[in-house]
């Protein structure tokens, strides 16, 4: 089932570079990041039992980057939302390699900090794919969601 709703999802996505990712490489690379994160639909239904350090990633693809409710976000993160931050796949790749880093360039603030100190050294474009298959409302076709 769950391959299933990937592939449909992936499907709908409609970018050649997306059929280039592997979703099911992906919820296995997902697991260096559920220490810190869950994923639980709007429901309540439990895809990823996790940690609460880091936001839900239910639907993170095509969202405003630091606006999941009741989550305490550092400054940085949600000052990128304000200013566009939209979580897709080139957003979202290079966050996840050097959270820190990425913030200080699209803040254009070198002295921001970052609450999400991990680093994924590999495998980002799969973990993308795969979030973006528990992401009903990510955007399709050619939009990437910024």
């Amino acid at each position: 089932m769950k391959l299933m709703i990937a592939t449909a999802a992936m499907m709908l996505a409609g970018s050649g570079a997306a059929f280039a990712q592997d979703v099911e490489a992906g919820e296995r690379e997902f697991n260096k990041c559920k220490s810190c994160h869950m994923i639980v639909a709007e429901d309540g239904t439990e895809i990823v039992r996790g940690g609460r350090t880091g936001p839900n990633l239910w639907n993170v693809i095509g969202r405003q980057a630091g606006t999941v409710e009741d989550f305490r976000y550092g400054d940085a993160i949600v000052e990128a939302g304000e200013q566009g931050l939209v979580w897709n796949e080139e957003t979202f790749t290079a966050y996840v390699q050097d959270p820190k880093g990425f913030l200080a360039e699209y803040l254009d603030d070198s002295s921001v900090r970052s609450k999400m100190s991990f680093r994924l050294r590999s495998g980002m474009e799969d973990v993308y794919a795969y979030l973006a298959s528990v992401s009903p409302d990510a955007p399709t076709g050619d939009d990437t969601g910024s």
